[in-house]
């Protein structure tokens, strides 16, 4: 009797090797599969970054040795009036450029979703281009459209409301508004195309019952698709302002050559691009990466909390009626 139990023993914990060495393996072949993105992300994304934070507290100019200088290269970068001309210029683009094109991507998706309306794949298809579209070319065709030739499209659309002419390139607030619109025009159909996905995720019976109640279009608006839309809000407005704080290829391509030595459309990605490559100072370029950084997370979590706000009121009127 005394040897069945002690077989029966020897196979349950046979039994219970074999399934565990099993489970191992399958927990090793899933790691293996998921491996290769760790490994990229390592090499590409996670040095890079550690780098640069320890780079911020040494004086390098990319071939010599290292110097350790502690927090002296963000004192550099804070007193410089390059800077904060830059955080400057960044913010004022970020917010023309940025500001609208959420407020005319929920409109514009807000019409694509109507049933009423025909050709609408043309039309998404159409708002969609300009994302998808070279940068290159982008830069090219707003060049020519806001040339600083008295003779340039952007010039003679002005010069009919009796505006006198711009020199778009040269001209503090004629470059920022340039760039702005490239922005927009660039980024405000990736913005529709994502509200319109929300949009189709709203229940229609929430519209007929609003109808049926004789709540308007502006009501059904204001008081369903904006609350649904929520999630989509935050979404984008985040996105859009982790994009805007760290512009760079628009005012680069469209100003050309002389970006990096003037200071009109100047953005912080900019400033520390110049320090690096123009300059050589990589340690000041990496400390103003590291500011931006900080600066991206305090902005970013500060419109979050802001757009997490829509909809309570219209939640809040709706339990109490």
């Amino acid at each position: 009797m005394e040897n069945v139990q002690k077989r029966q023993h020897a196979s349950k914990v046979k039994k219970s090797t074999t399934q565990m060495s099993e489970k191992k393996k399958d927990m090793l072949s899933g790691y293996l599969y998921i491996a290769p993105f760790f490994i990229i992300f390592g090499i590409i994304g996670l040095y890079p970054a550690v780098f640069s934070i320890v780079l911020a507290f040494q004086d390098w100019n990319g071939l010599g040795e290292m110097d350790f200088v502690g927090l002296n290269n963000f004192v550099v970068v804070l007193q410089d009036p390059l800077f904060w001309k830059s955080l400057y210029n960044t913010v004022i683009i970020g917010l023309m450029g940025t500001a609208p094109q959420l407020i005319v991507g929920i409109i514009l998706a807000y019409f694509l979703n109507m049933a009423v309306i025909r050709f609408t794949n043309f039309f998404r298809v159409t708002i969609f281009m300009p994302y998808i579209t070279s940068m290159v070319a982008v830069a090219l065709v707003f060049g020519v459209f806001f040339s600083s030739s008295e003779t340039a499209l952007a010039n003679y659309v002005i010069g009919l409301f009796g505006v006198d002419p711009v020199s778009w390139k040269t001209s503090e607030w004629g470059a920022k508004i340039a760039i702005s619109l490239m922005v927009f025009w660039r980024w405000v159909g990736y913005n529709t195309i994502i509200y319109l996905a929300g949009l189709q995720s709203i229940p229609k019976d929430l519209y007929e019952a609003a109808t049926i109640d004789g709540a308007g279009k502006v009501q059904q608006f204001l008081h369903i698709t904006i609350p649904m839309l929520k999630p989509f809000i935050i979404l984008t407005v985040f996105m859009s302002t982790v994009g805007a704080l760290q512009l760079f290829a628009e005012p680069a391509v469209f100003l050309g050559s002389s970006a990096f030595n003037r200071d009109e459309a100047m953005t912080v990605v900019m400033y520390l691009y110049r320090d690096a490559f123009n300059l050589g100072s990589f340690g000041t370029a990496s400390a103003t990466a590291v500011l931006l950084l900080i600066i991206i997370v305090g902005a970013a979590a500060l419109n979050t909390w802001l757009t997490s706000g829509v909809g309570r009121k219209q939640k809040r009127r709706a339990f109490t009626k």
